[in-house]
Formats: structure tokens, sequence, C-alpha cells
């Protein structure tokens, strides 16, 4: 191959060999000939392979100090170097998406499913298929053709303040369009990727007209215009503001594990009611992974998946983050053992992206800014 080389590189130079008058090359020819050297070199030396790079690299929505440990745990066990590109969900969308096959992303990792349904929808992801994650991930929590599989669950109960409503009162979502509630509900806005999913659900088991019925009700109930995260929406109601709120678990669990001793306060001041405990269950959504159509190291992405989908991760997952590992047979942090056991909604969650697009419509309609 070397000899082959050299060969092109003299001919090149019998053809195009400059001189600058005193019968030497030329500088400028000498660049262009060692330009066309090395690229001869680039292309024929063999691309490395996955296992010599020995490294898997991610593109994540969720916070690097929440998964950061379970990373470092799994290049420990496994000797992978992780490296991770921490960003907004729709900027890292709209980033792979821009790079296409030259992406070096190997690996998404986001919450909700949603989110999941929009990188699927936007050609980045492949299929993928293990044994493995197909004996621990249940069949509602990872998409039917491979594409994304959960890693962790998250309810999204009703709060409410413990000083001004019974918990009898609460006894499914639907109860929340009831003119009882009339200027005592709080939510954050249609733009969080949590109410459409949530809007989502209630098309896939109702039907669009009731789902969008719920939602114009609930509006009316309002207590104010939408504004800030799950945590204000739980602040909220400990303040008096409102009366009960929709707010995913681990919001709650950070602000009873706050340094903050009003937001430990406001935490104090709420609980949860389990709704739909005699019908379809509480809605529950994911954060998961998917392996991108990019993937240039897809064994070592694999081999992550199956790490984070094992039972030392989940655990380990499920104790810092307080978010639900994806069996029961797991333990749950402390705090949220406290809460008790709740029966979750099956619905297959490849629905919610599936029902996303209606679900953004019908808050639209009904006012819900």
């Amino acid at each position: 191959m070397k000899n082959s080389i050299m060969l092109k590189f003299k001919r090149f130079r019998g053809r195009g060999e400059r001189s600058d008058g005193a019968g030497r090359p030329s500088g400028a020819w000498f660049a262009a000939a060692f330009a066309a050297l090395a690229a001869l070199l680039v292309c024929t030396s063999p691309p490395l392979s996955a296992a010599d790079r020995n490294v898997v690299n991610i593109y994540s929505y969720r916070q690097e100090v929440l998964i950061r440990p379970l990373l470092d745990r799994f290049t420990e066990v496994t000797g992978i170097e992780v490296r991770l590109v921490s960003g907004k969900a729709d900027v890292l969308l709209q980033r792979l998406k821009s790079e296409g096959r030259n992406s070096p992303a190997d690996l998404l990792l986001t919450a909700d499913a949603g989110r999941l349904h929009r990188a699927l929808e936007a050609g980045v992801l492949q299929a993928v298929h293990s044994e493995l994650l197909d004996g621990l991930i249940p069949p509602q929590y990872r998409e039917p053709n491979g594409y994304w599989y959960a890693l962790s669950l998250r309810a999204r109960p009703i709060i409410y303040a413990l000083d001004r409503v019974a918990a009898h009162e609460l006894s499914d979502y639907q109860g929340l369009a009831d003119e009882k509630w009339r200027g005592r509900i709080c939510v954050r806005s249609s733009n969080s990727i949590y109410n459409q999913s949530h809007i989502a659900s209630l098309i896939a088991h109702h039907g669009v007209e009731a789902a969008q019925g719920w939602a114009k009700s609930v509006v009316a109930n309002f207590a104010r215009k939408p504004a800030g995260g799950d945590r204000d929406q739980i602040r909220a109601v400990a303040s008096g503001e409102c009366d009960i709120a929709l707010a995913n678990t681990y919001y709650l669990a950070r602000l009873a594990n706050s340094k903050n001793e009003r937001d430990q306060a406001a935490a104090a001041a709420v609980a949860i009611a389990w709704p739909n405990q005699d019908g379809t269950g509480t809605h529950v959504n994911v954060s998961g992974a998917a392996v991108t159509a990019s993937a240039k190291n897809l064994a070592n992405a694999m081999k992550l998946i199956e790490f984070l989908a094992g039972d030392e991760a989940q655990e380990i997952y499920a104790e810092s983050v307080f978010e639900y590992p994806i069996r029961e047979s797991l333990a749950v942090a402390p705090l949220v053992a406290s809460w008790g056991k709740f029966k979750a909604d099956d619905l297959d969650l490849s629905l919610l992206g599936k029902h996303n697009a209606e679900a953004v419509r019908i808050a639209d309609r009904v006012g819900w800014q």
C-alpha cells in the first residue's frame, strides 16, 4: 500500500512540477504535493472500530447532575468512557437533525414519551433489539419496534392542600372538571410536554371529544394563568393561591428534600391523591433512551441502555432522583415509599406520542395557555 502511494506521489511530481527559476521545485508545488499525499494516507487508513474507540457519546435532555453518578458507575464497571452533551430538548433535537449521519451522538436520553416520539418522527433514531431489554422493560414502557426504551417512571397525580381539601374529594382526573373546583386549580402551561402527554392519554382512553370537554372545563377552573414549573404549582397550593394542582411526584420529593426551609414547609402543607384507582389508574410517563440513527458506537450504546435498565442502576436512580423504577419488584426511595402504592395506567406509552399533535390542538382550542 505504501509503495502504491509513493508511486502516485512520484507521478504527481513528474506531471505537475514547477520550478522557482533556479531548478528547484517551488514551495507552492511542495504544499500541493504533500496535501495530496496526506489525503491519500487518510483515505487508505482503516477507520477505528467501535471497540477501538471504547466510548459512547450521549445527547441528553436530562440534567447532568441527575445522571452523572450512573454514567460514572457504568464506566467503572465496563471501562467504556461516556461523553455527555446536555441541553434543552428542542435544541438537541434540532442539532441531531442538522448533523444528520455526521452526528457524533450514539444515544439520546430524554424525559417523556412525547419527546421520544418527536425524535422518532424526525428520523434521528434507529430501531434496536435486545432480549435482555425485552426481559427487563415491560412492553408498555418500550416502543413496539425498538426505537426507544423507558428507564424510569414518573407519576402525575393530584397534589392538594391538607387544610382545605379532603382526599375523598379527589377520586379521579375527570372530577377536576367539576364546578366545585372553580378558581381552585393550578397547573403549568400547555407548552409543557407533561400536560400534552396527559391530554394525549385521555385521547387514547376516551377519544378526542371527551378529552377536549375535560380540558375546557379544567381551564375554566384555573385559579390563575398558568406559570412556572411543577414546583411552582405545589408552592402555590401551599401558599393558598390555589387548592389543588397537577404535578409529577419527584418535584414534591425535591421540595421536601430541599435545603430551603420554605420549600420544606410547602411540601409538608400538601399531600398526594392517587386518581383513577378504580379505573384506568394514575397517569404515568417515562424517562427513556434511544439509539441515534448516526450511532458509530452501537454496541457500547446498547451496553449502556442495558446497564441503566438493570437492577443496580434502577435502584441508584430511584434513591437519588425520586422517580419510580420500571419494575415493581425494585425498591423506591423511603420518602416515595411513604406515599403508598398506587395503580398506574398501563396504557401503551407510544400512544402519547401518536396523539401529541391532537393534544396540542385541543389545548389551543380551549384556551389552555
